[in-house]
């Protein structure tokens, strides 16, 4: 069992990939914009922390500084960044030169990702490209780790990434999403990180299936703000269940500390897991309230 300083584990330097000893990351937006103070706030606060800074790619579609620039600002922090890639903006030719450009840089993480589509973002006039999906980029990581391209030409030197991609175990029907997990790790898939995940009795039955598969399974765990937000996930986000009970328990917070009882959750939730060893780590996302991330981690014990 690994997770942010757990006990007997070995914190991993900068520079060691993920791949097997993968634990506890978290997610960082890009600005939108060029001022990369906040961000770089963020990454000073936490780099100590967790083991991984998940840099975002246009998420939701939206227009922001490139996921590959800000995961070499988390590097030039020394910081482990974990560079996300979508197939929606790019095709095959961009995402091979991108994938030679961070391997030359010592970016050692990717995480695959088809890519929301582009009618949920701020450019609805954007073409999306998908060329690709998640589990083709997978596919070239490891041809390309091979020393050749998409077009069977040989490299001038390979490339070498722990790559990864995601599940949806929340999804209902699941069995398209267990189809695409399957795909995944036969596509080279060294580690999955989960969509949210709320309801731990219904995702321990999903880790029951996904444990006789090699790949690291990390829990997706984000933050509630208030009761409003977790209603709006259960309408609009697929494959995102909050439980009435969690609802309910928001909702009762006093007014002005909503932000301290969803911590409280997220914690609570994390230290479960970890105590239950239901998978290998967590994926904390506090959208929007990066700085937050210390305190769940108190609360759920790591540190």
């Amino acid at each position: 069992m690994s997770f942010a300083h757990g006990v007997g584990q070995m914190r991993f330097s900068p520079g060691e990939p993920l791949a097997g000893n993968i634990r506890s990351p978290r997610e960082a937006a890009p600005p939108k914009g060029t001022s990369l103070e906040t961000m770089r706030h963020h990454v000073e606060l936490l780099r100590d922390k967790v083991d991984g800074m998940n840099i975002t790619d246009h998420q939701s579609s939206v227009m922001r500084f490139p996921s590959l620039g800000g995961a070499l600002i988390v590097k030039e922090m020394s910081g482990e960044p974990i560079l996300q890639m979508t197939c929606r903006d790019r095709n095959r030719l961009a995402l091979q030169a991108d994938l030679l450009f961070a391997h030359s840089r010592g970016i050692h993480n990717v995480l695959c990702l088809t890519g929301d589509s582009v009618i949920l973002g701020d450019h609805k006039e954007a073409k999306g490209v998908f060329d690709l999906d998640s589990s083709q980029l997978l596919a070239a990581i490891r041809l390309m780790e091979k020393g050749k391209d998409l077009g069977d030409n040989k490299l001038d030197g390979a490339i070498s990434f722990c790559a990864g991609a995601i599940v949806t175990p929340e999804a209902n029907p699941i069995e398209p999403q267990l189809i695409k997990f399957e795909k995944k790790i036969e596509a080279g898939a060294e580690f999955i990180q989960t969509q949210a995940v709320y309801d731990l009795d219904n995702f321990r039955r999903f880790m029951d299936y996904a444990r006789q598969f090699p790949a690291k399974i990390l829990a997706g765990i984000i933050l509630l703000t208030s009761a409003p937000m977790a209603r709006f996930m259960n309408k609009n986000v697929a494959g995102v269940s909050v439980p009435q009970e969690l609802i309910d328990e928001m909702d009762a917070a006093p007014k002005g500390r909503k932000l301290e009882k969803g911590v409280e959750i997220a914690g609570r939730m994390i230290k479960r897991i970890h105590e239950e060893k239901m998978c290998h780590g967590v994926h904390i996302m506090a959208i929007g309230k990066e700085e937050l991330v210390p305190d769940i981690m108190s609360a759920a014990g790591l540190i």
